[in-house]
């Protein structure tokens, strides 16, 4: 396996990998925020690309890590084995009707699931470490943490 990055003035920088086969994986990180991703075959027989937005390279970059990926919602779970395996989820959820109107607070989700609410991002604006004040919106995505317990529960009592 060989692995590179080269700068490439005026455009981004490019990471390209050759697999022990001989198949090359090339990413290039535009300036303008977006991602090309380029493959071609060990035998050269053909190549193709796909030109990502930056959340779809994340989304892609998720689940070759192994990471769960849903449609519209995602999560991670971060273990630290120096912690005595301490495996904390993190995970996102598409705010609905019901929720709309209510706070934080109101609900009272981290006493009730246990889970805290790191961020929510409503048309393309991030509030993170929201105050309890914050009052939700249809479609609001929001990233919350907790153990896989705790999630379940936010899932059930809070999501509904």
């Amino acid at each position: 396996m060989d692995f590179h990055h080269l700068s490439l003035p005026g455009i981004g920088t490019k990471y390209e990998l050759e697999t022990d086969d001989g198949d090359i994986i090339s990413v290039v990180y535009m300036q303008n925020g977006k991602v090309q991703m380029y493959t071609c075959s060990g035998a050269r027989t053909g190549c193709s690309s796909a030109e990502l937005t930056a959340m779809e390279a994340r989304r892609l970059g998720n689940v070759l890590t192994g990471a769960i990926i849903e449609a519209e919602q995602e999560g991670v779970e971060i273990a630290f084995s120096a912690l005595a395996d301490l495996r904390i989820s993190v995970h996102t959820y598409i705010i609905g009707k019901s929720l709309s109107g209510k706070s934080i607070g109101e609900m009272d989700i981290r006493s009730k699931t246990g889970v805290t609410v790191l961020a929510v991002s409503r048309e393309g604006e991030n509030t993170v470490n929201p105050r309890p004040s914050f009052i939700f919106e249809a479609g609001d995505a929001v990233v919350v943490i907790g153990e896989a317990d705790q999630i379940k529960r936010f899932e059930k009592d809070i999501l509904g």
